[in-house]
This record gives structure tokens, C-alpha cells and sequence, in this order.
């Protein structure tokens, strides 16, 4: 593993749900030194009461300082300008970031310092802290995200790519987009923290109150809830099987359209991630019921691993990545498929079923990706201090310019 250095995290907020970017830099933070900067510069703020309530959260942020949330981790909140496609903007932003992220590193031990970006709009940090390597890491399409600014982030995100050093992908076709962009660009797919939802298969583990007494059988899903989720399959899929439970676990940023949603289908809200193990022992089935689009055809669930390290049974619509594990995960394209799915999953599940669905993840951790993310950061460092990267990459031009 990477060790004695101060990497500096560029990523959403570190107050939220255990993301990628949580798993990762809490193994880095066992031998390093992180510095997260929560930051929220890549979509245009909106006059909506979230976005307001979000707005008002980051302040409170921003003015407590930096905060040492574990060992050897501290997180700073930077207010920036939410304008992405301003060049003003930008220079604003350049000089607000250099400036906190500085100070905040003259606390921390003298190291090297290395640049982890999981945002991909902040070209203009490159080189700001002497830093021995800058990585990207792609965990998204982050052009196709409503409420963004298409041209400006893909601009943006190519200026970065060429900055960088290493580019790091978490699926296939996210890989191959980006690697005409940069000779360095890598699949490192998405871990899972198998020990934590293993526990779903422990009979001393027992199912949360608000599932208990739901008829049987019970089809879940946990994470975020946005557009990218088909509400209306899964009304659809509940209608049609009024003698099943549908439950949605996490936070709504969409919504079921005016008596769309069935009795049968239950949107919990928010859980912490502590209680997932025990909200999957209660699942009969885990979903990933994702639209099929521009973003989703590049996303890597992590909860696809979540599901299977648990034992569950999971169905998919028809997404690249989770296709990839079939036999494992049953892919449904359609309402017809999806309930036929379903009822396989059901009726079809076995002991021996769940011990191999967990089996094909105990070598999926995220300690197996951080020593593999390791090496690659090494060799770019090493590569980049010998001047090989840009004997291939010339002044940052690429083609993608």
C-alpha cells in the first residue's frame, strides 16, 4: 500500500453515505495522511428547497473549519462558486481552493504529496501543491448528470485527464472512453466491504423493525434515489405482484407521479450504512432497477457487490457491468422479464446458491483494489519522475484535443 505521503481528496461530501471514495481513502488513512475537500463546484446550484437545504449545510460546514472525522483524516469545505461553464468562476474557485487546501497541508506532517480528484472539473489545481502525482479517478459520466453542464464539464474533464497522471476507471466503457484521452488510463472495478455485509447470513442478525412484518416476499433496494431509478418499473412490477413487498432504502431526489405508488411499494427514506447487512437478511431479492442511458450503461453499481456479499439474489435491467456477472445476476429488460425475474429469483434461491455468490466476492474487497489502485499510483509516480509520461503526453495535448 501506498505509505507516508498526504494525498489530498477532491470529492463530494464526506458527511454523507459511504461511497467509493469513503472505502478507499479510509484504507489510505491507515499508512497516509488524507485531506478531503468536500467539494460542490460541478453543477449549478438551483432556487429548490434541497438545494437551499444543501447550501445552508455546506456554510455550517465551511465556518466549523477543518474537522479530524478519524484517524488521520481531516476534512475541509471550501465555499466555492457552483457556476461550472464561468471562466471568472473558475479563476475564483482556483484561488479560494489553492489557498484553503494550503493552509490546511502545513498542519499535516512534511510528505509528499499526492492529488486524488474524484471531481472531474478541477484541472486548474494541477501542480498547485508540488505534488508527486495528480490521479483521476472516473467513477461516472459525469456530463450526463441532469442539472450539470454538458460541454462545460466534458472541456473541463478532458483538460484534467491531460493534466493527470494516471486515470483511473471503474468500468469498462468509462475505460474506453477515456483512454483515447491519456496512454494511462486503467480498469480498477468497484470493491466491497465483504466482512460488513456478510453478516446478512448470520441467523444472530435481526431483521429492522420497519420490514419485519411485510409480506413476503420482500424485493429491496438501497441507495441513492434520482432519475436514473425506474420508479415506474417497480410501481409497475408491485402492481402486477400485489402479494409481494417492494422497498426503496435512501434518499428520495425523485419522485412517483401523483397515485403512482402502490400500497405494496415502501419508500423508507434514509437508513445509516451500519443496519444495510440487517435490512438485506429481511430482502428476498436485491434490485438494481436502473433506466438504460447515456449514464448508466458506463455506472458500476456498488451495491451489486453489496447484494451478493450478502447472499441475496439480484436482478438487473440490462446495464454492461452487471451483466458481467451473470450467472449470477439475473438481467431483465422490460416489465414482463423483470417480474419473470423476480419470481425466479424467489422460488430459485438455494444454500448453495448464496455460498457461491458470496464466494465470487471475498476476493472483491476493497483492500484487494487499494493494493492494486497502489501499484498503479506508484508506477505513475515513478514514471512521472523520470519524464516518461511526457515523452507520450506532450505539454498535457492528447488526443482529445
Amino acid at each position: 500500500m501506498i505509505a507516508d505521503r498526504n494525498i489530498i481528496c477532491v470529492a463530494s461530501n464526506w458527511f454523507y453515505d459511504p461511497t467509493s471514495k469513503h472505502q478507499l481513502m479510509k484504507l489510505l488513512a491507515e499508512r497516509n495522511h488524507i485531506l478531503w475537500v468536500n467539494y460542490h463546484g460541478s453543477r449549478r446550484v438551483t432556487a429548490s428547497g434541497a438545494d437551499l437545504k444543501t447550501a445552508i449545510g455546506r456554510i455550517g460546514q465551511f465556518l466549523a473549519g477543518p474537522r479530524q472525522v478519524a484517524s488521520n483524516i481531516t476534512v475541509i469545505t471550501p465555499i466555492v462558486v457552483p457556476l461550472p461553464g464561468s471562466t471568472r468562476a473558475r479563476r475564483v474557485n482556483r484561488w479560494i481552493l489553492l489557498r484553503q487546501i494550503r493552509r490546511a497541508l502545513r498542519r499535516l506532517p512534511a510528505r509528499p504529496v499526492q492529488v486524488w480528484s474524484f471531481a472531474p472539473d478541477v484541472s486548474y489545481l494541477a501542480g498547485g501543491f508540488g505534488e508527486e502525482c495528480l490521479v483521476y479517478y472516473c467513477v461516472d459520466e459525469f456530463s450526463e448528470f441532469a442539472g450539470y453542464d454538458s460541454q462545460a464539464i466534458v472541456r473541463q474533464e478532458r483538460d484534467l485527464i491531460a493534466r493527470a497522471d494516471l486515470v483511473v476507471t471503474t468500468s469498462r466503457r468509462l475505460q474506453a472512453s477515456k483512454q483515447a484521452c491519456h496512454p494511462r488510463t486503467h480498469l480498477v472495478t468497484h470493491g466491497v466491504d465483504y466482512e460488513h455485509f456478510a453478516k446478512a447470513t448470520s441467523p444472530d442478525l435481526t431483521e429492522p423493525e420497519d420490514v419485519a412484518d411485510l409480506p413476503r416476499p420482500i424485493l429491496g433496494f438501497f441507495g441513492l434515489i434520482q432519475e436514473w431509478v425506474d420508479l415506474d418499473l417497480l410501481a409497475e412490477v408491485a402492481r402486477r405482484r400485489p402479494g409481494w413487498s417492494i422497498v426503496l432504502i435512501g434518499e428520495m431526489r425523485t419522485a412517483i407521479g401523483p397515485g403512482r405508488q402502490p400500497p405494496n411499494l415502501h419508500v423508507l427514506g434514509r437508513r445509516p450504512y451500519e443496519t444495510l447487512p440487517a435490512y438485506c437478511r429481511a430482502f428476498d431479492v436485491g434490485l438494481i432497477p436502473f433506466r438504460v442511458n447515456a449514464l448508466t450503461l458506463k455506472v458500476n453499481p456498488i451495491k451489486l457487490r453489496e447484494y451478493l456479499a450478502a447472499g441475496l439474489p439480484v436482478v438487473s435491467t440490462p446495464l454492461p457491468e452487471a451483466e458481467a456477472y451473470q450467472p449470477l445476476v439475473e438481467i431483465a429488460d422490460g416489465v414482463d422479464a423483470f417480474v419473470d425475474a423476480c419470481q425466479r429469483a424467489v422460488t430459485g434461491n438455494t444454500p448453495e446458491q448464496i455460498e457461491r455468490r458470496q464466494a465470487a466476492m471475498r476476493q472483491e474487497t476493497w483492500r484487494a483494489k487499494i493494493e492494486l489502485l497502489s501499484q498503479l499510483v506508484e508506477d505513475a509516480c515513478t514514471e512521472n519522475k523520470e519524464g516518461s509520461l511526457g515523452q507520450e503526453r506532450t505539454d498535457g495535448e492528447g488526443p482529445c484535443d
